[in-house]
């Protein structure tokens, strides 16, 4: 099948690109293209240039086959899995940046990785050819950045975010949760308390910035394991810093538990 074809018949295509090691947050998008989509074509690959030189590239978690497993009974047509090499072949110079988006927040902290991103999912749009492509909110900067790429580049294509997809504790989905110890891993939920406590913050009237992230910081601070790379309030939009909430903001976080570093957010709406 080629995507080139299916679009020549007139098919829409929905593209879901992954980097594996699956979970429900990930299948969750794969339900939600069968639903708009005559066909449904699943990435599975580990970008090795959005990671930085001290992160965690060689022990990123990999089950292609156990991936495809349970991506199967949610539809999906096609499964694009290539290798580095495929990629990324001899001699390739050629990086796409997305300037402001890509600066603040986790830009800042790892310096390159958006470049990476956007790099990489031009090269699967153009290989697959979507009309559709989905993506979680839980990467809240990496969905502004993938819309206003696509836009800027006039890709044509439709970016759908979806809602972050939660454990029963309310800790985000996350491919990078099996680093957890059991002990880390009940201490994980600092983000999501930090990010409840903000919002009730707003519910009660608060509209300071600085009071909305003391409200969302004390959670992490009062875990032992927990160390804070960034706890911010942006611009919904164009992740402009604000110092109060006078329209839609998401409150941004990442912080490390143990050595494992998770991301979560929440749009906070005055």
């Amino acid at each position: 099948m080629r995507a080139e074809d299916v679009r020549r018949d007139g098919r829409v295509i929905a593209v879901v690109p992954t980097m594996g090691f699956l979970h429900e947050g990930h299948l969750t998008l794969l339900r939600a293209a069968r639903a708009r989509a005559d066909v449904v074509i699943l990435t599975i690959f580990v970008n090795p240039t959005q990671f930085g030189p001290s992160e965690d590239l060689s022990r990123y978690p990999r089950d292609e086959a156990g991936d495809l497993d349970k991506a199967r009974p949610t539809g999906v047509d096609l499964a694009f899995c290539p290798d580095a090499a495929a990629m990324y072949p001899p001699g390739s110079q050629t990086y796409v940046q997305v300037r402001e988006l890509a600066r603040p927040l986790c830009g800042a902290s790892r310096p390159g990785h958006f470049d990476g991103v956007a790099t990489v999912v031009t090269k699967l749009f153009h290989l697959t050819r979507p009309h559709l492509a989905f993506f979680g909110e839980k990467d809240y900067q990496q969905l502004a950045v993938i819309r206003r790429m696509t836009r800027d580049l006039d890709f044509g294509i439709e970016i759908v975010g979806m809602p972050i997809v939660r454990e029963a504790d309310g800790v985000a989905m996350s491919s990078r949760n099996v680093y957890l110890s059991p002990e880390h891993r009940a201490q994980a939920t600092c983000l999501v308390r930090g990010l409840d406590a903000a919002e009730a913050a707003v519910r009660g009237g608060e509209r300071s910035a600085a009071a909305l992230l003391a409200a969302a910081r004390a959670p992490c601070e009062a875990a032992p394991a927990a160390r804070i790379d960034y706890i911010e309030l942006r611009d919904a939009d164009e992740l402009t810093a604000v110092e109060r909430l006078a329209r839609p903001a998401v409150l941004a976080m990442a912080v490390f538990v143990g050595a494992t570093r998770l991301i979560d957010n929440r749009v906070l709406k005055p």
